[in-house]
């Protein structure tokens, strides 16, 4: 399983004095050289990290959908749910491309817009990130709780199983909508339980769902659904229904 988290807007700087980023110790080596070029980019302006004091990416998210998942704290854990944070987890980030939540990284605010002499980050990424992210996801299940903004920055390949997950708040009525902002909230949940519940990991979409109906029988959401995908390269949905 590979479980593809979005950047986080909310975000707490490494502490003083804590060493600057070092791009070749991140995860996805093939990723230094587009990092840098941005890097060098953003240099001087009001983007710029260099010098910043970093800390695990998991430390530094801290926004609604961090927050729930908990992944400090797992991080710290010994057995499987480490294990599978370690490895299983992927962090889109507009700055590095993707990061692992142990990586070190400086907080930025910087979105998914233009940078000097780099144009668009989503036409600028794209490309760098297909090509370090196939060979991981190749035959994988791939649950992606990224926001429909970031979806296109990856794509898993073919032969992968590629979920998205979507939150839908159920009335009184019996009748749904679909939430925005609480929706981190709930895919941080569903990350945290991912990581955390006993047994193996999901690797197709049955298994996802039933790893997942574990949130109905703790009390925490009302159901979950899947639907196949619409068409070829389109990912099926894994939806969430909440009170």
């Amino acid at each position: 399983m590979l479980l593809v988290l979005p950047p986080s807007r909310g975000q707490t700087p490494g502490p003083d004095g804590a060493p600057p980023l070092d791009l070749d110790a991140l995860t996805l080596p093939s990723l230094t050289a587009p990092r840098r070029a941005l890097l060098d980019a953003l240099a001087g302006g009001p983007h710029d990290v260099a010098g910043s004091p970093t800390a695990p990416a998991a430390a530094v998210l801290t926004g609604v959908l961090f927050a729930a998942a908990e992944l400090p704290v797992l991080l710290r854990s010994r057995g499987a749910a480490a294990a599978r944070t370690h490895e299983s987890v992927l962090v889109a980030s507009p700055l590095l491309g993707v990061v692992r939540p142990q990586d070190r990284v400086p907080a930025s605010r910087l979105a998914m817009g233009t940078a000097p002499r780099i144009g668009g980050l989503g036409p600028y990424w794209r490309p760098h990130l297909q090509a370090a992210l196939a060979p991981l996801a190749a035959g994988r299940l791939v649950v992606d709780a990224r926001s429909s903004e970031f979806l296109p920055l990856w794509r898993p390949p073919l032969d992968a199983t590629w979920v998205a997950v979507k939150v839908e708040q159920q009335a009184a009525d019996g009748s749904r909508r679909v939430v925005s902002h609480f929706a981190k909230h709930w895919r941080g949940v569903l990350a945290h339980h991912l990581l955390t519940r006993r047994g193996a990991e999901p690797d197709d979409a049955r298994s996802l769902v039933r790893a997942a109906r574990g949130l109905v029988a703790s009390g925490a959401v009302l159901a979950v659904e899947h639907d196949g995908a619409a068409r070829p390269g389109q990912p099926s949905t894994l939806t969430l229904v909440v009170a």
